[in-house]
């Protein structure tokens, strides 16, 4: 190990991308303001994968951190599961055709896109393992560019959108009757529009249409296709007897890699690390998507792993893609760790692999968190290039990015350059960042000027600006712009409901936003977001309201929502906001299979009612 730290510390001498990788995955990390380490000891060896014995023995002397994310963005372990069981009213208002400019009309993304990973925000995460996964939705005439496609409903598609989902078989068996074409390209059309709207309903009963009128040969692609969509829309466990009606010679690595995604959207480390092995187990070529999805569970629950992976992919053959040395990237960022992050991205620019402007966009963050604010701002000049007008694509990333620096004038400058011809990402990425500087007037002027350039503007965008008057305390305009999305007939969903949690959280009506969280638990199909709680956990924990928080603490746990570390570590600062012991709270973690790190072994120790101090020993 010694050796292996002494290489990771010359930055100038080049390595073999995979020994470069696990040298930073091992090293030691400095705490970041989130987080401290674990200790030692706690280190769960039930998945066993090529090369884990070696990196075990890398971590004897070495220690790795959980991190909670800084990044604008939610965890997909929080919500991609939950992704699963929306319903069209979920969906965020799309543009139409005509009201939207080409460049944002399609939904794409890296992994591509909705899965993660940007480290991508969880909406971009999950596009792009539904793009990654849902392959049927790929086979696509060749005469129709891939792009055009992304852009053009046809006929059918519009149908299906419009049709109850009661007479839904009825009216495409009638689409079929009159002799309409229903050949791959059109059924993939029909899929990907579908997908962008998030109605995974009916794309499910489209699918099973086709299959029970033997519509299409299914391939193994189209079973994945399938199984995506189960798991989507009726979870996990049924997702996995689903797969049990699939013909064994056509559960191969797609399938398969089908339901990891979903295993590791669920946090479920046991059922992603066996998935996983079954895949090993076919003897087919471990593909890069694969190990990014448990890359990404480990940087969720156990970061030490992560090592093991990277070990495994150097052993296996599998060569890291961009999305690897994002993940990489991400988590030493959040440990705080910037030298090991640089390490990594020298690493990948080495290895032929160039940092896009997210790679650079995550990386600047990790800056300005650090507070490398000259770095941040050298890396920002580099995503401008040499003429921002002719780099129109980074606006988007750099608004937020100048306003996290506190650079105002830079936003200005970066908006001046859109706010002609704004694209509809820009405008949300400025509202955002005038709500960070605090400039409200601003961020409202580029919120009321979309509907000079567009007939609709989305549920999100309403939302951003909600959240804008949440972060500056603005309750009175919150509730105002709340009545207005009611008028403008928004689709009222997950986000909106964190918003106003925010919101009356923010401006300190805590019971009201207890309120909001517990009705919209009740009246929205899907659950209500991750963050949500936390937002109001966080809130009766600074109360030191023991009842309170116990009461959140277990809705968390009764929606669904596995109970990490961050909860914990919450509800243990209630006791001791209100100078009461917790009694048994070790025993509780443990049955949730929790490890404290230090922070919580500390908090623990504040709490234990029978601990012995210098004073009660001598009293003794």
């Amino acid at each position: 190990m010694l050796a292996l730290r002494r290489a990771a510390a010359s930055a100038t001498r080049v390595q073999n991308c995979s020994i470069l990788l696990a040298q930073a995955c091992c090293a030691d990390s400095v705490l970041s303001r989130n987080s401290l380490a674990h200790e030692e000891g706690h280190h769960d060896k039930s998945f066993s994968i090529s090369g884990s014995s070696i990196i075990s023995k890398l971590y004897s002397s070495g220690r790795l951190y959980h991190t909670k994310s800084f990044l604008w963005c939610q965890n997909l372990s929080s919500h991609a599961g939950a992704r699963s069981s929306q319903k069209d009213d979920d969906l965020e208002d799309g543009f139409s055709d005509l009201d939207v400019p080409p460049e944002d009309d399609a939904i794409v993304g890296p992994e591509e896109k909705e899965d993660d990973e940007e480290l991508m925000s969880e909406e971009e995460m999950n596009n792009a393992a539904d793009e990654a996964l849902s392959l049927l939705d790929s086979e696509t005439d060749s005469s129709v560019e891939k792009k055009t496609q992304r852009r053009v409903e046809s006929p059918l598609s519009k149908i299906i959108i419009e049709a109850p989902r009661y007479s839904l078989n009825g009216t495409l068996d009638k689409w079929v009757e009159e002799g309409n074409p229903l050949g791959r390209g059109e059924i993939s059309l029909v899929m990907l529009n579908l997908r962008k709207r998030w109605l995974y309903g009916k794309a499910l009963q489209f699918v099973e249409w086709l299959q029970a009128t033997n519509r299409l040969e299914f391939l193994e692609c189209d079973y994945a296709t399938h199984l995506n969509l189960v798991a989507k829309v009726h979870g996990l466990q049924k997702a996995e007897k689903y797969i049990e009606k699939i013909p064994k010679s056509l559960r191969g690595e797609v399938v398969y890699r089908t339901l990891l995604y979903h295993c590791v959207s669920a946090s479920n480390v046991k059922k992603a690390e066996d998935v996983f092995n079954r895949i090993k187990a076919l003897g087919v070529p471990i593909s890069a998507f694969a190990c990014n999805q448990l890359l990404l569970l480990y940087k969720w629950v156990d970061p030490k792993k992560i090592a093991d992976v990277v070990v495994m992919m150097e052993k296996d053959n599998v060569k890291p893609d961009l999305i690897t040395y994002r993940l990489l990237i991400d988590t030493k960022g959040h440990a705080h760790d910037i030298s090991g992050m640089e390490q990594i991205l020298d690493t990948m620019k080495a290895e032929g692999v160039e940092p896009d402007l997210l790679t650079h966009a995550m990386v600047a963050k990790h800056y300005i968190f650090a507070g490398l604010n000259e770095k941040a701002e050298a890396t920002l000049r580099e995503m401008e290039g040499d003429d921002i007008k002719e780099n129109r694509a980074a606006c988007r990333d750099l608004l937020p990015l100048y306003a996290a620096l506190g650079k105002a004038d830079d936003v200005e400058r970066i908006w001046k350059i859109c706010v002609s011809n704004p694209r509809v990402g820009e405008c949300l990425a400025a509202i955002e960042a005038w709500g960070k500087l605090g400039q409200v007037e601003n961020a409202e002027e580029v919120f009321e000027n979309m509907f000079k350039t567009w007939k609709k503007v989305p549920t999100k965008y309403y939302n951003a600006l909600l959240k804008v008057y949440a972060n500056n305390k603005l309750l009175s305009k919150g509730k105002e712009l709340a009545k207005r999305m009611s008028d403008d007939d928004c689709s009222i969903g997950r986000r909106t409901w964190d918003a106003l949690v925010k919101l009356y959280a923010e401006a300190g009506e805590l019971e009201k936003a207890d309120s909001i969280l517990l009705k919209a638990s009740k009246q929205n199909e899907s659950r209500p977001l991750y963050g949500s709680y936390l937002t109001v956990l966080d809130r009766y924990s600074a109360r030191g309201d023991i009842h309170n928080a116990e009461k959140i603490f277990q809705r968390l746990r009764q929606i669904g929502y596995a109970v990490r570390l961050r909860p914990y570590q919450l509800l243990l600062q209630t006791y001791i906001n209100a100078k009461s012991p917790a009694y048994g709270f070790r025993e509780r973690m443990k049955a949730d299979n929790i490890s404290p790190n230090g922070a919580v072994a500390r908090q623990l120790a504040t709490t234990d009612a029978f601990r012995k101090t210098q004073i009660s020993e001598l009293l003794d």
